[in-house]
């Protein structure tokens, strides 16, 4: 395949280049601490623009799922009513109860904000553009997002309410749970990487057989540790069908019930937030990062790709709430113990299994077969086994439906 073009090549690295030429005004000693700062307004800029994109795409996506229109009143197609929510978020009154702990009750939409936009300092979002670029940067963003759930215990605690407590209290629970199969079926990518910085993991899965990428999600072991990770990824943004802690039938609207204004705000931002950056996490781990799905289009932007991605899984999301029911507790935590955790361990077992098949058995056609037939099989049996085991433990049963006369 013959080198992209200069101009595709000035294209790809034109906010870097923006980036250099801005700073290179300023004195030597102060050009470091000028790029970063840009590269900080980019991420503050960006991110939560396309967030308040996205309220309107899911807000019309969802009325057109559910036969209604959506926004459709403040501005051509209703495109500015985030603009008017933003408005009436900051006018809005902040009612905080008598007798909550103000001090904690402040600081938890904050630091769930800011752990949340920390995580995007080490997420490469195109070629060379990546705030941070260190060789722990996965372990960096796992370590960080971990300070939420503290966040939403703080929300929950401090607002002295039974139903704020609670939702805090299943919030935690399902994070955790779902903490432990999101982090291993990430492992798998590192593992096969031998590195825990995003830019690496994305650069080998940078080559093409013919057309086709080497992306993790195409193997066995990628493509159930991608699926893993999406519904774990699912659970820790609380996203349908495992948005349990703001059960508004049962909890109000959960750990955030006693917030108003531009905290509760905060804390619509920062779910938003969460879900976009935990989907880019995913796109970098097993589908290419910025890399091009096929070789012929490898001459567009890097950022173009990623961020390509980053609104298919966004759409993704956006479908899956409008199609799924919400599950019972005892549901998800069962899932999460009893499937997931399982499922993990052997994924892991098999990304080693087909690591080591190739050292032994040599490059070649033959070798990939039995890798694959080796690798797919023991993961489509053990699925099938646990599945069935699940069922039958549950002992559905038909439902009936009574009326009143």
């Amino acid at each position: 395949m013959s080198p992209n073009p200069a101009w595709s090549r000035t294209l790809d690295q034109i906010f870097v280049l923006l980036q250099h030429r801005i700073a290179d005004l300023f004195p030597p000693l102060l050009q470091p601490w000028v790029a970063m700062i840009l590269g900080v307004v980019g991420i503050v800029a960006v991110f939560p623009a396309i967030f308040a994109l996205t309220t309107v795409l899911e807000r019309k996506g969802l009325g057109r799922m559910q036969n209604r229109l959506g926004p459709n009143r403040v501005g051509p197609f209703g495109i500015l009513q985030p603009i008017a929510d933003a408005i009436k978020s900051l006018t809005k009154e902040d009612i905080v109860p008598r007798s909550a702990d103000a001090v904690v009750h402040y600081l938890a939409p904050v630091v769930l904000v800011v752990a949340i936009f920390l995580g995007y300092a080490v997420l490469p979002v195109g070629r060379n553009m990546q705030l941070l670029n260190i060789d722990a940067g996965i372990l960096f963003f796992f370590a960080i997002g971990a300070s939420t759930e503290l966040s939403i215990f703080m929300a929950g605690w401090s607002s002295r309410n039974k139903y704020s407590l609670l939702g805090a209290m299943r919030a935690v629970a399902q994070m955790i749970s779902y903490e432990v199969p999101l982090l291993l079926s990430a492992v798998v990518a590192i593992m096969m990487t031998g590195s825990l910085n995003p830019s690496r993991i994305v650069e080998a899965q940078g080559g093409f057989t013919g057309i086709l990428p080497h992306w993790y999600v195409f193997t066995p072991w990628g493509f159930a540790g991608f699926v893993l990770f999406v519904i774990a990824a699912l659970a820790e943004t609380n996203r349908s069908p495992f948005d349990l802690p703001e059960g508004e039938s049962e909890l109000v609207a959960g750990y955030f019930t006693e917030y108003s204004g531009f905290k509760f705000a905060l804390f619509f931002l920062g779910e938003y937030l969460g879900m976009m950056s935990i989907a880019g996490y995913g796109i970098t781990l097993f589908l290419g990062g910025w890399g091009a799905p096929l070789s012929v289009l490898a001459f567009l932007p890097s950022w173009l790709w990623f961020f390509g991605k980053l609104f298919l899984a966004i759409f993704f999301f956006i479908w899956l709430r409008g199609t799924l029911p919400r599950l019972r507790q005892d549901q998800l935590m069962n899932f999460a113990w009893k499937f997931m955790l399982p499922m993990s361990l052997l994924d892991l077992f098999v990304a080693a299994l087909w690591r080591f098949l190739g050292e032994w058995l040599g490059a070649g056609l033959g070798t990939e077969v039995v890798r694959w037939l080796v690798c797919g099989l023991l993961l489509a049996v053990t699925y099938v086994l646990f599945a069935r085991v699940m069922l039958k433990r549950q002992k559905i049963s038909p439902r009936s439906y009574r009326y009143a006369e």
